[in-house]
């Protein structure tokens, strides 16, 4: 199968994943995709553990995902994504619960998005 019909293949999949989330969820995670491949263009979306990751190749570690679960949204960066510490501490922020999305909220995500693929 060439490269560009199992691109296709996960990107409807994921669009699929998202599309037969309950609301509010898929309104936010359609704008959490949106937003993710916006701000990191080369990043591929595939199913990752059942739920939507962004990496730079279909073989390449997944950098950038979102999950629900019990009706928890929550937006994480992978082990493999570049995560800076918060300022005065040696903590790297990972992962964030959503529960609605404003422009602010996404241009933070936009950010977060464009360090983790570095």
């Amino acid at each position: 199968m060439p490269l560009t019909d199992r691109a296709t293949k996960d990107q409807h999949a994921v669009l699929e994943k998202i599309a037969a989330m309950p609301e509010p969820y898929t309104t936010i995670a359609a704008r959490l995709h949106e937003t993710i491949l916006a701000a990191a263009p080369r990043l591929k979306p595939r199913i990752w553990y059942g739920m939507p990751g962004y990496a730079t190749g279909r073989s390449t570690p997944v950098l950038v995902f979102f999950r629900l679960d019990d009706g928890v949204m929550s937006l994480g960066l992978s082990d493999k994504a570049t995560v800076e510490r918060e300022r005065g501490t040696t903590l790297r922020p990972s992962a964030w619960y959503l529960d609605d999305v404003d422009d602010a909220t996404l241009a933070r995500i936009a950010d977060l998005v464009r360090t983790a693929v570095g």
